[in-house]
């Protein structure tokens, strides 16, 4: 590869098509499984516990998608786990079985899984260390935009066909997803059955070689996940705490999104350019301070403020989970590597609102976001002890 013509355009179709179609595909049911289970006769609570099946799947499925990954190559395990959400979306659609509905949600989470892991693995061999976080944050800020615009047509195509056209949508985006990832060839050292290649290290070995990084930046990864899942919780929660309209709780939330979205590709050129270090400190930094600001907010303007802040931070740190985890991955073994750190960065995501609903509950919802918050300076305590400042491109080991 010849590093100084490299462009992302270049491989802009095959990187991040496949994940684009397929978010846009999830972004359109999200909204609308907890609508589908109420009317499926589940309570709140089950349908709360539904609508988290989705990152549940996620979570269990890390590991044994890079198992997948690493026999059968990125190519075919896109097309697997397209072919899977499709089975599990039409799932969704009979009605009267509110667990058919549970089973394929967790099935979409599974599918999320392989799909994200085989593109980050497919950037980490075609993209050059140069460029890495570039790559990086693209692929998170691609599935920002798909989660973003996908809701927008479920709910266009639903004005015309009800609560069934939003599954419709993500049954057509998967599929096309699936489609444009056959016609896409792998890299040639990653086909299954390539000749020369060695034979994968079993995660046990990947865990025993490899424990320091995981005990120390995946610690900092694990903190940030939960940072960040917590801040979808708080948001919404103080906005109703302080009477403010759903309406108006929309449009903030969908401010905060712009933020976000906007800024994934300027984090990845300043990652690339000055080093992951100056830009994962500010990012959660950030995030923490604005998250501890929260309960000091008492109307809609001070929210607001404090809210976009908390995109921005978000938003400067995007592809950081990916980037650090493709620094740190090893070249033999290196998706089964990434399945851990995404186990990792799941565990923070999905224990961060229990912990929030926990602190919620045993003292008050001020308590628990200010909670929240500290996980941010927590985070950059581990990034400023173990995140290397230098500004050289970490290569392939």
């Amino acid at each position: 590869m010849n590093d100084t013509a490299f462009s992302l355009k270049k491989i802009a179709v095959a990187a991040f098509g496949p994940a684009l179609l397929f978010s846009i595909g999830e972004g359109a049911i999200l909204p609308i499984i907890a609508l589908s289970a109420r009317n499926e006769g589940a309570s709140v609570a089950l349908a709360g516990l539904i609508v988290g099946l989705i990152g549940i799947g996620s979570l269990v499925s890390n590991i044994p998608a890079a198992m997948f990954i690493a026999r059968y190559g990125e190519r075919l395990a896109m097309v697997w786990a397209a072919a899977l959400s499709v089975v599990a979306l039409i799932l969704c659609l009979i009605p009267g079985q509110v667990w058919l509905l549970a089973v394929g949600v967790f099935m979409v989470g599974m599918a999320t899984s392989v799909l994200l892991l085989a593109r980050q693995t497919y950037l980490i061999e075609a993209v050059p260390a140069h460029m890495r976080a570039r790559a990086m944050s693209t692929l998170g800020g691609t599935r920002r935009i798909g989660i973003f615009a996908g809701p927008f047509i479920g709910a266009a195509t639903m004005h015309f066909t009800g609560l069934p056209g939003a599954y419709w949508v993500g049954i057509v985006a998967i599929f096309a997803s699936g489609v444009l990832a056959y016609m896409i060839p792998d890299l040639e050292d990653h086909k299954p059955g390539a000749a020369g290649a060695p034979a994968a290290p079993k995660i046990v070995h990947i865990l025993r070689a490899h424990w320091k990084v995981y005990c120390t930046l995946g610690f900092g990864i694990l903190l940030v996940s939960a940072l960040r899942a917590s801040r979808q919780i708080v948001i919404p929660l103080w906005a109703d705490h302080l009477g403010i309209s759903p309406t108006a709780t929309s449009i903030i939330y969908g401010m905060v999104a712009a933020i976000d979205v906007l800024a994934f590709y300027p984090s990845g050129k300043a990652m690339d350019r000055h080093g992951r270090f100056y830009v994962a400190l500010p990012s959660v930094l950030i995030m923490g301070l604005s998250m501890m600001l929260i309960p000091a907010t008492v109307g809609m303007w001070s929210f607001l403020i404090v809210s976009m802040a908390i995109g921005l931070g978000n938003g400067i740190g995007s592809g950081i989970v990916m980037t650090l985890g493709a620094d740190a991955s090893p070249r033999e073994g290196r998706t089964q590597f990434l399945g851990v750190w995404r186990m990792i960065a799941d565990i923070g995501a999905s224990g961060a609102p229990a912990v929030l609903s926990a602190i919620t509950a045993l003292a008050s919802l001020a308590l628990g976001v200010l909670a929240t918050g500290l996980l941010g300076f927590m985070a950059a305590a581990v990034f400023w002890r173990w995140l290397p400042r230098s500004k050289s491109q970490p290569q392939p080991r």
